[in-house]
């Protein structure tokens, strides 16, 4: 009987043992499932500003590509002032060419005679 006593005595031991592993091991779960349940919402707000940032770049990109638009405009309309300019410039150098000529009129071209003998050059009224 001394044999049984002894195997009942380590029964109660290991026993306890295995609870306190089976203690352990819950917490270590427990902690696991916490740590992780952290970590889902750090990626879930890393997420959110990830979302954020691309909308943000987006927003910048129409942005910028409005303006490079307006940027295009302007030049045009500024190498179309230029342009102008020298139209007009040239228009006011005409007139002042013109003006000048104009005070004494010249008289209209001489008639040709042409190889059989006809005027060429004179208007002709063919009303009738």
């Amino acid at each position: 009987m001394a044999v049984s006593s002894v195997a009942g005595a380590q029964a109660p031991g290991a026993f306890v043992m295995q609870q306190l592993r089976t203690q352990q091991v819950e917490r270590t779960a427990e902690r696991a499932e916490a740590n992780a349940r952290s970590l889902r919402r750090e990626a879930a707000s890393a997420q959110q500003q990830a979302d954020a940032a691309r909308e943000n770049a987006r927003d910048l990109k129409v942005r910028s590509d409005r303006a490079e638009s307006e940027a295009g405009s302007a030049r045009q309309a500024v190498v179309s002032l230029t342009e102008l300019s020298k139209v007009s410039r040239s228009f006011e150098a005409l007139g002042r060419s013109v003006a000048s000529s104009s005070s004494a009129p010249t008289p209209p071209p001489a008639p040709l005679v042409n190889a059989e003998g006809q005027t060429t050059g004179t208007v002709i009224n063919v009303t009738a």
